[in-house]
Order: structure tokens, then C-alpha cells, then sequence
């Protein structure tokens, strides 16, 4: 952490792109508007410079947004490649009671949208942030039904990427033209159930990396890794001109290190941040954020140790 904000902003388009396999990939022009490739996004970026790759989530706003300020900040300390913010939606289908809980706190606290990207705007740190958050809360950021003013905001303010739970790749080109127009990714999630047609429309819009589902039903840390963790990988080895994420469960180190030795390019890791917000946030700030970072480094070690030859993800082919 270097005491400033070194995250780079969004706002440079993105034109398709054949990859190897022969699928259409967005990647971002430089200032002269040559193709640069899809490891210039920042988010695919930080998981390739940092493989394996540690990808936190707290919801904004729990207890308060100050609070969350000190939170991201010491993740990033910690060793935080990715960080997702989560902003607070109040039918959040895809959060077990963890994360539920932390959204109605932060619901509670008075989170507005506009309040989440004042924050991400004031935020010092080194990894890159993406947004999660719900399909309704993009289409209405406006004073109309569009997802563009909430794209142009998100990267205005600095995030790099989105995750939206509830959006089907197959009604994504909006999002997906509204993020390639400012430079942002745009990450789909894969269930241990998705295959064939489905998968082929995911792995076709999506851009950062592939968060990979890692069990059936919603988030909440778990005590084991699950057999689909595997079988996931397995499943996605063919795509490998983007990272594969595994998350939902990750809660120890020890998890971290099978999930990377499994093949994965980073793990994500969110309710077991959460539940040390709720543990230690009417503490004050300062012993939830201490725990947070010592967290963080137990889930990087873990996932460094998991990777035992030390290698890097393998940059992607372009033709």
C-alpha cells in the first residue's frame, strides 16, 4: 500500500477481438488506437502479475462507509490482488445469511449508489475494484431504464469491473457494449451446473476473469472445499485465454491452497471478511480493519502455497 491511489481509471474503449479458440473477446486500445490485448485490462492484469490471485469482498456501507474506507484499505495491505465491493441491494438472490446480513446493515446505515461511488472515488489502494451488485440497481442509476450512466460513473470513479449475479449472458450486450465503451470488465459467474449452450454464451461475454462457482446454493464460508471446485476447473480448462476464480466457501488458507493447486488462477473470498466485520465492527474501525488484514495474508499465503511451482498464469494467444 503506497499511501495513494495508484488503481488506473476507466474510459478507454474496447474493440472485439478472434482469440485462438475462435471466440469474440473485447480488449482495450491504447492512446494511439492500436490493440493492446485482453491482459491490459486491469483486473485480468492484477491476476496474471500476482498469480495466484487473492479477490476480496466486503459490502460498502457495513457499518458505515468510513468504516468500509479503513476495511478496503487494509485488505489491500494484506495482499488483496482483486477487491469487490459490494453495493446493497435489498433482494440479493445469490447471498446466503452472511452476506444478507452484512447488505441489510449497510442498507440500514443509509448506502446510496451515489454514496458507494463517492467512496470508491475517495479509496487509496493498489489492487483494482469491481462493483457487485444487482441488475436492477445498474438499470436504474439513471434518470431512465439504461445501464450506461451507471457504467460511465463506475468508471469515472475508478472501478475496473462489474459483477452483476442476476444477469444471463444472454441478455448482457447492453452491459457488455456499455462496459467495453469505458473499459471496464465484465464478470459472469459459472455454476457447478452450467455447461454447453450456456457456458458457450458466458465464456463468450465475459472479460476479467470467470468467477467459478465452487457449490450449488448461495455464498457462506464453508468448512471444506467442495468436489465441484474441481470438477469446475476441470470443466473450464479449454478457455484458457482467461483466469478462472473460485469462490463461494473459500473461508481458510488451507482452502485457498487446494482450491490453486486444483488449477485455479485465484480464489475469492467474501463471508468470511464479512463475518469478522460483523464479529469486530462495533469494536471501532481499527480492530475489524487489524483482523481483515491478517485475514487477507492467510488467504495469500495459502493461495501462494497451493501454487507449487510458482508459476504464473500463462499469458493468452492472439493471432
Amino acid at each position: 500500500m503506497s499511501g495513494e491511489d495508484r488503481r488506473p481509471k476507466g474510459g478507454e474503449p474496447r474493440e472485439p477481438q478472434t482469440g485462438s479458440d475462435g471466440r469474440e473477446r473485447s480488449v482495450r486500445a491504447d492512446g494511439n488506437g492500436d490493440e493492446r490485448g485482453s491482459t491490459d485490462s486491469d483486473v485480468e492484469a492484477a491476476i496474471r502479475e500476482n498469480h495466484p490471485a487473492l479477490i476480496t469482498y466486503v459490502c460498502a456501507g457495513d457499518p458505515s462507509l468510513e468504516a468500509t474506507k479503513e476495511y478496503v484499505e487494509a485488505l489491500d495491505r494484506g495482499g488483496a490482488d482483486l477487491i469487490e465491493l459490494g453495493l446493497p441491494f435489498s433482494e440479493p438472490i445469490a447471498e446466503g445469511p452472511t452476506i444478507q446480513a452484512s447488505i441489510n446493515r449497510a442498507l440500514a446505515a443509509g448506502t446510496t449508489p451515489e454514496g458507494f461511488f463517492e467512496l470508491v472515488d475517495r479509496l487509496e489502494t493498489d489492487a483494482p475494484l469491481l462493483v457487485m451488485t444487482y441488475y436492477n440497481m445498474v438499470l436504474q442509476y439513471g434518470p431512465a431504464a439504461d445501464v450506461r450512466p451507471f457504467v460511465e460513473r463506475a468508471a469515472e470513479v475508478g472501478l475496473s469491473g462489474i459483477i452483476v449475479p442476476d444477469l444471463p449472458a444472454e441478455e448482457a450486450d447492453p452491459l457488455r457494449d456499455a462496459c467495453d465503451a469505458h473499459g471496464l470488465d465484465l464478470v459472469f459467474i459459472v455454476a457447478p451446473t452450467t455447461e454447453g449452450d450456456r457456458l458457450e454464451a458466458i465464456m463468450s461475454q465475459a472479460s476479467g476473469f470467470v468467477y467459478v462457482q465452487a457449490r450449488l446454493g448461495t455464498t457462506g464460508a464453508r468448512a471444506d472445499v467442495s468436489s465441484a471446485t474441481h470438477d469446475g476447473l476441470a470443466r473450464l480448462a479449454a478457455y484458457d485465454d482467461i483466469p478462472r476464480a473460485v469462490g463461494f466457501g473459500v473461508s481458510e488458507g488451507d482452502h485457498a491452497a487446494e482450491i490453486v493447486e486444483a488449477g485455479a488462477d485465484g480464489v475469492i473470498v467474501g463471508s468470511a471478511l464479512v463475518d469478522i466485520v460483523a464479529e469486530h465492527g462495533a469494536d471501532g474501525d481499527a480492530p475489524a480493519a487489524d483482523a481483515l488484514e491478517a485475514k487477507a495474508r492467510e488467504l495469500k499465503d495459502g493461495a501462494v502455497r497451493g501454487d507449487a511451482d510458482g508459476d504464473r498464469a500463462p499469458e493468452p494467444e492472439h493471432p
